[in-house]
């Protein structure tokens, strides 16, 4: 399949209008710790088929000045719903905005995607990372089981 069926689909993602991700202060920011999240029960539309994918979100950071609310985090997540996105795009538009509003001093947010034809698709993306890195080694998990190394 070539990807002139995708053509306009995928473009507007990183300015994609969702609810906002609320933040407090963190009091115990002058402490290292490590803060993990899932939803489990994640949905969006895939941009071509427009049928459903179903997903759990993990989200794992290590917090710096400020905090997400979780009700907001709630919402942020079910604003996917109705939107038309591919998986890596799913991952990385999380991190993007979670992490320009919480500014944490590092995360990660995985995808692991429910199987479809087949193929069970994991996607995992991290900040900060420099150029060419795929993952921070002491995160990388297997797509198996969520533990030990990829």
């Amino acid at each position: 399949m070539s990807a002139e069926g995708y053509d306009g689909r995928q473009e507007t993602i990183r300015g994609l209008a969702l609810p906002a991700l609320e933040v407090v202060a963190n009091v115990y920011s002058d402490r290292d710790y490590v803060v993990r999240f899932e939803h489990l029960e994640f949905t969006c539309v895939c941009p071509k088929t427009g049928q459903p994918d179903f997903a759990k979100i993990e989200l794992a950071f290590g917090p710096d000045r400020l905090l997400v609310e979780l009700k907001s985090l709630k919402l942020y997540l079910n604003a996917y719903r109705s939107v038309g996105i591919f998986h890596e795009n799913v991952v990385n538009k999380i991190l993007d905005d979670f992490t320009s509003a919480a500014r944490p001093r590092w995360a990660e947010v995985t995808g692991d995607f429910h199987v479809r034809g087949g193929i069970r698709a994991r996607v995992v993306a991290s900040y900060p990372l420099t150029r060419g890195q795929s993952a921070p080694p002491s995160r990388t998990r297997s797509i198996d089981d969520g533990g030990g190394t990829a």
